[in-house]
Protein backbone atom coordinates (compact mmCIF):
# COMPACT_ATOMS: atom_id res chain seq x y z
CA UNK A 1 0.00 0.00 0.00
CA UNK A 2 1.47 3.47 -0.91
CA UNK A 3 1.17 6.33 1.25
CA UNK A 4 -1.32 8.04 -0.85
CA UNK A 5 -3.23 4.89 -0.34
CA UNK A 6 -2.60 4.53 3.47
CA UNK A 7 -3.86 7.89 3.85
CA UNK A 8 -6.92 7.63 1.60
CA UNK A 9 -7.94 4.44 4.34
CA UNK A 10 -8.29 6.74 7.01
CA UNK A 11 -11.10 9.30 5.68
CA UNK A 12 -14.48 8.71 6.66
CA UNK A 13 -16.45 6.97 4.02
CA UNK A 14 -20.11 7.89 2.63
CA UNK A 15 -21.64 4.30 2.02
CA UNK A 16 -24.57 3.36 -0.08
CA UNK A 17 -25.79 0.97 -2.33
CA UNK A 18 -25.35 2.94 -5.78
CA UNK A 19 -26.56 1.19 -8.95
CA UNK A 20 -28.41 -1.25 -7.29
CA UNK A 21 -29.13 -4.42 -9.32
CA UNK A 22 -32.56 -5.85 -9.23
CA UNK A 23 -31.71 -9.28 -9.61
CA UNK A 24 -29.78 -8.54 -6.17
CA UNK A 25 -31.73 -9.17 -3.04
CA UNK A 26 -28.98 -8.52 -0.20
CA UNK A 27 -25.40 -6.85 -0.62
CA UNK A 28 -22.68 -6.41 1.39
CA UNK A 29 -21.02 -3.15 1.09
CA UNK A 30 -16.95 -3.61 0.05
CA UNK A 31 -14.88 -1.80 2.46
CA UNK A 32 -10.97 -2.71 3.07
CA UNK A 33 -10.49 -5.11 5.60
CA UNK A 34 -13.96 -3.95 6.77
CA UNK A 35 -12.48 -1.43 8.84
CA UNK A 36 -15.09 1.40 8.81
CA UNK A 37 -13.66 4.55 9.85
CA UNK A 38 -15.87 6.11 12.69
CA UNK A 39 -18.15 9.46 11.62
CA UNK A 40 -18.62 7.59 8.44
CA UNK A 41 -21.80 8.28 6.35
CA UNK A 42 -24.52 5.76 5.43
CA UNK A 43 -26.81 6.68 2.64
CA UNK A 44 -30.11 4.29 2.32
CA UNK A 45 -32.18 4.84 -0.41
CA UNK A 46 -36.16 4.13 -1.42
CA UNK A 47 -36.07 0.09 -1.02
CA UNK A 48 -33.50 -0.28 0.56
CA UNK A 49 -32.87 -1.48 4.44
CA UNK A 50 -29.72 -1.97 6.03
CA UNK A 51 -28.15 -4.75 8.84
CA UNK A 52 -24.80 -4.04 10.79
CA UNK A 53 -22.53 -6.62 11.79
CA UNK A 54 -20.22 -4.91 14.26
CA UNK A 55 -17.48 -6.98 16.46
CA UNK A 56 -19.25 -10.24 14.92
CA UNK A 57 -22.79 -9.21 16.38
CA UNK A 58 -25.94 -7.62 15.02
CA UNK A 59 -25.62 -4.21 16.46
CA UNK A 60 -28.68 -2.32 14.11
CA UNK A 61 -31.11 -2.69 11.31
CA UNK A 62 -32.29 0.28 9.77
CA UNK A 63 -35.55 0.21 7.60
CA UNK A 64 -36.15 4.60 7.37
CA UNK A 65 -34.37 5.92 4.21
CA UNK A 66 -31.60 8.67 4.60
CA UNK A 67 -28.52 9.67 5.71
CA UNK A 68 -26.73 8.38 9.45
CA UNK A 69 -23.89 8.88 11.21
CA UNK A 70 -21.91 5.68 11.92
CA UNK A 71 -20.05 5.06 15.17
CA UNK A 72 -16.88 2.57 15.69
CA UNK A 73 -13.92 2.09 17.03
CA UNK A 74 -11.82 2.81 14.19
CA UNK A 75 -10.25 6.11 14.32
CA UNK A 76 -8.30 7.65 11.90
CA UNK A 77 -4.45 7.35 12.53
CA UNK A 78 -5.10 6.36 16.02
CA UNK A 79 -6.42 2.99 16.04
CA UNK A 80 -4.16 2.30 12.67
CA UNK A 81 -1.08 2.88 14.65
CA UNK A 82 -2.31 1.39 17.61
CA UNK A 83 -2.46 -2.14 15.47
CA UNK A 84 1.16 -2.76 15.01
CA UNK A 85 1.29 -6.18 16.01
CA UNK A 86 -1.70 -7.00 13.56
CA UNK A 87 -0.32 -5.65 10.60
CA UNK A 88 -2.66 -2.67 11.18
CA UNK A 89 -5.71 -4.08 10.79
CA UNK A 90 -7.92 -3.62 13.58
CA UNK A 91 -10.19 -5.52 15.31
CA UNK A 92 -13.14 -3.41 15.10
CA UNK A 93 -14.43 -4.75 12.11
CA UNK A 94 -18.25 -3.13 10.46
CA UNK A 95 -19.79 -4.97 8.05
CA UNK A 96 -22.65 -3.52 6.44
CA UNK A 97 -25.88 -5.58 4.65
CA UNK A 98 -27.70 -3.81 2.28
CA UNK A 99 -30.87 -5.65 1.64
CA UNK A 100 -34.11 -4.67 -0.91
CA UNK A 101 -37.23 -3.76 0.87
CA UNK A 102 -39.64 -3.31 -2.51
CA UNK A 103 -41.72 -6.18 -3.59
CA UNK A 104 -39.94 -8.62 -6.37
CA UNK A 105 -42.97 -8.82 -9.02
CA UNK A 106 -44.46 -10.97 -11.37
CA UNK A 107 -41.67 -14.04 -10.98
CA UNK A 108 -42.60 -16.92 -12.98
CA UNK A 109 -42.96 -20.65 -11.49
CA UNK A 110 -43.63 -23.73 -12.71
CA UNK A 111 -43.67 -27.25 -11.15
CA UNK A 112 -40.45 -29.78 -11.70
CA UNK A 113 -42.02 -32.84 -10.43
CA UNK A 114 -45.87 -34.15 -11.01
CA UNK A 115 -48.53 -33.02 -8.46
CA UNK A 116 -49.95 -35.82 -7.52
CA UNK A 117 -53.07 -36.30 -6.00
CA UNK A 118 -56.74 -38.72 -6.57
CA UNK A 119 -59.41 -37.02 -8.38
CA UNK A 120 -63.02 -37.03 -5.42
CA UNK A 121 -65.06 -37.73 -7.92
CA UNK A 122 -64.02 -40.43 -10.53
CA UNK A 123 -61.22 -41.87 -8.03
CA UNK A 124 -58.43 -41.91 -10.06
CA UNK A 125 -54.76 -40.91 -9.56
CA UNK A 126 -53.86 -37.58 -11.26
CA UNK A 127 -50.94 -36.28 -11.85
CA UNK A 128 -50.43 -32.65 -13.22
CA UNK A 129 -47.53 -29.76 -13.92
CA UNK A 130 -48.76 -26.56 -13.37
CA UNK A 131 -47.24 -22.67 -13.49
CA UNK A 132 -48.29 -19.61 -12.43
CA UNK A 133 -46.60 -16.06 -11.47
CA UNK A 134 -46.07 -14.58 -7.56
CA UNK A 135 -44.69 -11.54 -5.91
CA UNK A 136 -42.83 -11.43 -2.45
CA UNK A 137 -40.86 -9.36 -0.41
CA UNK A 138 -38.46 -9.43 2.68
CA UNK A 139 -40.35 -9.10 5.96
CA UNK A 140 -38.07 -10.34 8.45
CA UNK A 141 -34.31 -9.51 7.09
CA UNK A 142 -32.72 -10.52 10.43
CA UNK A 143 -34.33 -14.04 10.26
CA UNK A 144 -33.64 -14.43 6.38
CA UNK A 145 -29.99 -13.23 6.96
CA UNK A 146 -29.59 -15.06 10.04
CA UNK A 147 -30.80 -18.46 9.30
CA UNK A 148 -30.70 -18.57 5.35
CA UNK A 149 -28.43 -16.23 4.25
CA UNK A 150 -25.79 -16.35 6.77
CA UNK A 151 -22.39 -13.79 5.66
CA UNK A 152 -22.23 -14.42 2.18
CA UNK A 153 -21.37 -11.21 0.21
CA UNK A 154 -25.00 -11.47 -2.07
CA UNK A 155 -27.93 -13.09 -1.93
CA UNK A 156 -30.07 -13.08 -5.06
CA UNK A 157 -33.28 -12.85 -6.64
CA UNK A 158 -33.21 -16.12 -8.60
CA UNK A 159 -32.03 -17.88 -4.79
CA UNK A 160 -34.92 -16.42 -3.34
CA UNK A 161 -37.44 -17.79 -6.26
CA UNK A 162 -36.02 -21.21 -6.37
CA UNK A 163 -36.28 -21.34 -2.58
CA UNK A 164 -40.10 -20.78 -2.10
CA UNK A 165 -40.93 -22.35 -5.33
CA UNK A 166 -39.95 -25.22 -3.91
CA UNK A 167 -42.65 -24.82 -1.42
CA UNK A 168 -45.29 -24.79 -4.10
CA UNK A 169 -46.74 -28.11 -5.23
CA UNK A 170 -47.28 -29.64 -1.79
CA UNK A 171 -49.39 -26.75 -0.68
CA UNK A 172 -51.05 -27.47 -4.87
CA UNK A 173 -51.60 -31.01 -4.03
CA UNK A 174 -52.99 -30.64 -0.73
CA UNK A 175 -55.72 -27.96 -2.02
CA UNK A 176 -56.66 -30.16 -4.73
CA UNK A 177 -56.92 -33.23 -2.29
CA UNK A 178 -58.98 -31.13 0.73
CA UNK A 179 -60.70 -29.28 -1.81
CA UNK A 180 -62.30 -32.04 -3.56
CA UNK A 181 -61.25 -30.50 -7.10
CA UNK A 182 -62.49 -32.94 -9.80
CA UNK A 183 -59.83 -32.29 -12.53
CA UNK A 184 -62.72 -31.56 -14.89
CA UNK A 185 -62.95 -28.11 -12.78
CA UNK A 186 -59.34 -27.00 -12.31
CA UNK A 187 -59.79 -24.38 -15.09
CA UNK A 188 -62.75 -23.52 -13.84
CA UNK A 189 -61.36 -22.73 -10.26
CA UNK A 190 -58.18 -21.08 -10.98
CA UNK A 191 -59.10 -18.32 -9.05
CA UNK A 192 -60.40 -19.31 -5.76
CA UNK A 193 -57.28 -22.83 -6.28
CA UNK A 194 -54.83 -19.21 -6.22
CA UNK A 195 -56.34 -17.94 -3.16
CA UNK A 196 -56.00 -21.17 -1.33
CA UNK A 197 -52.95 -21.93 -1.97
CA UNK A 198 -51.53 -18.23 -1.02
CA UNK A 199 -53.29 -18.46 2.10
CA UNK A 200 -51.58 -21.96 2.63
CA UNK A 201 -47.99 -20.96 1.64
CA UNK A 202 -47.89 -17.94 3.62
CA UNK A 203 -46.84 -19.73 6.75
CA UNK A 204 -43.91 -21.29 4.92
CA UNK A 205 -42.31 -18.54 3.62
CA UNK A 206 -42.51 -16.47 6.61
CA UNK A 207 -40.73 -18.98 8.31
CA UNK A 208 -37.83 -18.40 5.63
CA UNK A 209 -37.99 -14.21 6.22
CA UNK A 210 -40.41 -13.47 3.69
CA UNK A 211 -44.16 -12.57 2.52
CA UNK A 212 -45.50 -13.16 -0.77
CA UNK A 213 -47.59 -10.23 -1.77
CA UNK A 214 -49.60 -12.18 -4.42
CA UNK A 215 -49.89 -15.62 -6.15
CA UNK A 216 -51.52 -16.94 -9.02
CA UNK A 217 -51.94 -20.24 -11.06
CA UNK A 218 -52.54 -19.66 -14.19
CA UNK A 219 -52.54 -23.13 -15.90
CA UNK A 220 -52.32 -26.88 -15.07
CA UNK A 221 -51.26 -30.03 -17.93
CA UNK A 222 -52.30 -33.24 -16.98
CA UNK A 223 -49.12 -36.06 -17.69
CA UNK A 224 -49.99 -38.71 -20.72
CA UNK A 225 -51.06 -41.47 -18.53
CA UNK A 226 -53.71 -39.56 -16.70
CA UNK A 227 -54.53 -37.92 -19.99
CA UNK A 228 -55.87 -41.70 -21.60
CA UNK A 229 -57.31 -41.86 -18.02
CA UNK A 230 -59.48 -38.65 -18.61
CA UNK A 231 -59.92 -40.17 -22.67
CA UNK A 232 -61.26 -43.47 -21.25
CA UNK A 233 -63.47 -41.92 -18.89
CA UNK A 234 -64.81 -39.60 -21.56
CA UNK A 235 -66.06 -42.76 -23.92
CA UNK A 236 -67.51 -44.36 -21.00
CA UNK A 237 -69.39 -41.22 -20.16
CA UNK A 238 -70.35 -40.42 -23.63
CA UNK A 239 -71.55 -43.83 -24.23
CA UNK A 240 -73.81 -44.38 -21.42
CA UNK A 241 -75.53 -41.09 -22.47
CA UNK A 242 -75.97 -42.67 -26.12
CA UNK A 243 -77.50 -45.87 -24.63
CA UNK A 244 -79.79 -43.29 -21.99
CA UNK A 245 -81.16 -42.23 -25.18
CA UNK A 246 -82.15 -45.07 -26.51
CA UNK A 247 -83.20 -46.52 -23.10
CA UNK A 248 -80.57 -48.97 -22.72
CA UNK A 249 -78.02 -49.16 -19.67
CA UNK A 250 -74.37 -49.10 -20.23
CA UNK A 251 -73.90 -52.67 -19.44
CA UNK A 252 -76.78 -53.97 -21.75
CA UNK A 253 -74.40 -52.30 -24.70
CA UNK A 254 -71.34 -53.59 -23.31
CA UNK A 255 -73.32 -57.03 -23.52
CA UNK A 256 -74.63 -56.81 -27.00
CA UNK A 257 -71.37 -55.55 -27.65
CA UNK A 258 -69.77 -58.85 -26.70
CA UNK A 259 -71.55 -60.67 -28.41
CA UNK A 260 -71.11 -58.56 -31.39
CA UNK A 261 -67.46 -58.74 -31.17
CA UNK A 262 -67.49 -62.84 -30.39
CA UNK A 263 -69.96 -63.49 -33.43
CA UNK A 264 -67.49 -61.52 -35.73
CA UNK A 265 -64.37 -63.78 -34.00
CA UNK A 266 -63.26 -66.83 -35.58
CA UNK A 267 -63.53 -68.44 -31.92
CA UNK A 268 -66.95 -66.77 -31.19
CA UNK A 269 -70.49 -67.94 -31.93
CA UNK A 270 -70.09 -68.94 -35.45
CA UNK A 271 -66.83 -71.12 -33.95
CA UNK A 272 -69.08 -72.65 -31.02
CA UNK A 273 -71.16 -73.95 -33.74
CA UNK A 274 -73.70 -71.32 -33.60
CA UNK A 275 -75.19 -71.46 -37.66
CA UNK A 276 -77.89 -68.57 -36.88
CA UNK A 277 -76.68 -64.93 -37.99
CA UNK A 278 -75.18 -62.67 -35.87
CA UNK A 279 -78.17 -60.10 -36.32
CA UNK A 280 -80.23 -62.82 -34.94
CA UNK A 281 -78.13 -63.75 -31.98
CA UNK A 282 -78.24 -59.98 -31.05
CA UNK A 283 -81.37 -59.92 -31.52
CA UNK A 284 -82.55 -62.41 -29.06
CA UNK A 285 -80.08 -60.46 -26.58
CA UNK A 286 -81.94 -57.43 -27.33
CA UNK A 287 -85.37 -58.71 -26.85
CA UNK A 288 -84.36 -60.79 -23.69
CA UNK A 289 -83.45 -57.84 -21.94
CA UNK A 290 -86.24 -55.04 -22.98
CA UNK A 291 -89.03 -57.56 -23.40
CA UNK A 292 -91.52 -56.13 -21.62
CA UNK A 293 -90.90 -52.58 -22.89
CA UNK A 294 -91.07 -54.24 -26.37
CA UNK A 295 -94.17 -55.99 -25.87
CA UNK A 296 -95.72 -53.45 -24.01
CA UNK A 297 -99.90 -53.18 -25.00
CA UNK A 298 -99.02 -49.22 -25.35
CA UNK A 299 -95.42 -49.17 -27.28
CA UNK A 300 -93.86 -46.13 -27.13
CA UNK A 301 -93.17 -46.42 -30.89
CA UNK A 302 -90.52 -43.27 -31.01
CA UNK A 303 -88.25 -45.05 -27.85
CA UNK A 304 -88.34 -48.34 -29.76
CA UNK A 305 -86.83 -46.45 -33.36
CA UNK A 306 -84.40 -44.82 -31.27
CA UNK A 307 -83.21 -47.89 -29.52
CA UNK A 308 -82.71 -49.78 -33.34
CA UNK A 309 -81.05 -46.64 -34.66
CA UNK A 310 -78.51 -47.38 -31.56
CA UNK A 311 -78.45 -50.49 -32.33
CA UNK A 312 -77.29 -49.84 -35.95
CA UNK A 313 -75.25 -46.91 -34.82
CA UNK A 314 -73.05 -48.65 -32.66
CA UNK A 315 -72.96 -51.83 -35.77
CA UNK A 316 -74.93 -54.14 -33.59
CA UNK A 317 -77.32 -55.08 -35.99
CA UNK A 318 -77.23 -54.24 -39.58
CA UNK A 319 -78.95 -52.00 -41.91
CA UNK A 320 -80.81 -54.53 -43.48
CA UNK A 321 -81.85 -55.89 -39.97
CA UNK A 322 -82.65 -52.49 -38.72
CA UNK A 323 -84.99 -52.22 -42.03
CA UNK A 324 -86.66 -54.75 -41.34
CA UNK A 325 -87.40 -54.13 -37.67
CA UNK A 326 -87.98 -50.29 -38.56
CA UNK A 327 -90.69 -51.41 -40.68
CA UNK A 328 -92.44 -53.80 -38.11
CA UNK A 329 -92.61 -50.99 -35.52
CA UNK A 330 -94.19 -48.35 -38.05
CA UNK A 331 -96.52 -51.03 -39.34
CA UNK A 332 -97.86 -50.89 -35.88
CA UNK A 333 -99.21 -47.30 -36.37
Amino acid sequence: MGLGDFFRSQLSQVIEWKDQQTDVLIHKFQSENDEIKNASKLIIAPGQGVILIYEGKVTDHLTDEGIFNLESDNHPFITTFLKLRTNFESEHKLKIYFYRTSQVVNQGWGTSQAVKYVDPIYKIPIELGANGTFSFKITDPLHLFTNVVGSRNEFLVSEARELLQGRFPQSLSSVLASGAVSYQHIDEQLPSLSRNIYEQLLPEVKNLGFTLTDFKLNGTIFDHSTTERIGKIADITAESMAAAEGGLSYTDMEKLKALRDAARNEGGLVGAGLQLGVGTELGKTFHAAKEEQLNTDAPDIVTKLQQLKLLLDEKIITQEEYDIKKKAWLDKF
